[in-house]
């Protein structure tokens, strides 16, 4: 079986995390796996993989030239890939594999598709590309995705997909259990409240600073807001220090931060906060953040959008608000940060939950459950 990814280790976010995780469920599965992935920065080392991973040529993004490099590959390495299974988990291969696939001497025996939430839109918007998931959809022995809302997102657009669609849930990163517990935090006086994800308007980080700002003075004085993550784009990290620099809470910028140091930022937070919106044509299809917050005891305030509702359970594991309603957002803050007892009650409840699902499951869903070989 072959993985052909552009998100991989070492970049991060959702799509790298899915594809760098289920890759390695298939392979304690048993799979005979070999991962396609984009060229790694000079000086970066490797995990110990249980499976082959092959670097491209490429810096795996989502234009011309690297969809050209991509169809050369696979055209070269036709014949090996023509008698196995080809999975494409994330939308960089797809639209490579939608112009292939009109060259009969590229047809893989197995063609398995994982959707995300915001690709289906952008393949729907545009009558070609359109067309050519349509294409793709039907050549496919197997669909995966992540939530329910992007089961229906997916078969709303593209119905031919129905028949074929799986959920596959997204779970807590396997190295999760075997990271060393921190040490418990010193006593602070202030409530920490954390955001990790891309500087970028479609995760909210601005509607969580003009919440903390409308909150009464006395817990305005109280508060720190930490931001972890870089990639700002249209301009919107100056916005946000801007807007931190008028709204009298302490805001820190932390930009991209390694493994471990995460794991401490994480432990030192009180709250968890990311308020995903619709952006354009970008959704959140669902948030695998949420998860590892919710495994460090953090309470989550979120925007109940997308697929978030199945990431976060309101009044279980966090609570949420509608979009754009900055009163409700605000109110949220202000109701967990003078209620310890209810912070440390949705952190429980939300520790136990982020553990319900595995990528192992997943996997054997994705690639085993249809009685396909286990050698494939």
């Amino acid at each position: 079986m072959f993985l052909l990814t552009h998100e991989f280790y070492p970049r991060r976010g959702g799509i790298a995390t899915f594809s760098e995780q289920i890759a390695w469920a298939a392979a304690e599965l048993g799979y005979d796996l070999e991962v396609w992935a984009q060229a790694a920065p000079a000086g970066v080392a490797e995990k110990p993989w249980p499976f082959r991973l092959r670097r491209l040529p490429l810096k795996g993004t989502h234009d011309l030239v690297c969809q050209l490099r991509l169809m050369r590959e696979l055209i070269v390495h036709r014949r090996r890939l023509r008698y196995t299974t080809v999975y494409l988990p994330e939308p960089g291969p797809m639209l490579a594999m939608m112009l292939l696939q009109f060259v009969s001497g590229f047809r893989p025996r197995r063609l398995v598709l994982t959707f995300h939430g915001s690709e289906i839109r952008k393949f729907h918007r545009n009558p070609l590309t359109r067309w050519l998931a349509r294409r793709l959809i039907r050549r496919a022995s197997r669909i995966s995705v992540l939530t329910g809302y992007t089961r229906e997102l997916l078969c709303g657009c593209f119905p031919e997909a129905a028949s074929k669609t799986y959920l596959t849930p997204g779970a807590l990163r396997s190295d999760f259990a075997r990271a060393p517990a921190a040490p418990a935090p010193a006593r602070r006086d202030r409530t920490v409240i954390l955001t990790v994800g891309r500087l970028h308007p479609r995760k909210g980080q601005l509607f969580i600073i003009e919440a903390l700002q409308s909150l009464p003075p006395a817990q305005r004085e109280r508060v720190e807001y930490w931001l972890v993550g870089g990639d700002s784009k249209e301009n919107y990290e100056p916005r946000l220090r801007e807007a931190a620099g008028h709204s009298g809470v302490l805001v820190r910028f932390f930009g991209v931060v390694p493994d471990d140091e995460l794991d401490r930022l994480y432990d030192q937070a009180d709250i968890f906060a990311m308020t995903s919106i619709d952006h354009r044509h970008s959704v959140e299809g669902f948030g695998l953040v949420y998860l590892e917050a919710a495994a460090h005891g953090l309470p989550v305030v979120a925007h109940a959008v997308g697929g978030v509702a199945e990431a976060v359970v309101d009044g279980v594991t966090g609570l949420l608000v509608p979009p754009a309603d900055r009163p409700a957002l605000s109110a949220a803050f202000a109701r967990l940060i003078a209620d310890p007892a209810l912070r440390g009650q949705l952190g429980a409840a939300g520790s136990a939950w982020a553990r319900r699902n595995s990528w192992t499951r997943s996997a054997d869903l994705l690639f085993n459950h249809a009685g396909w070989t286990i050698t494939g």
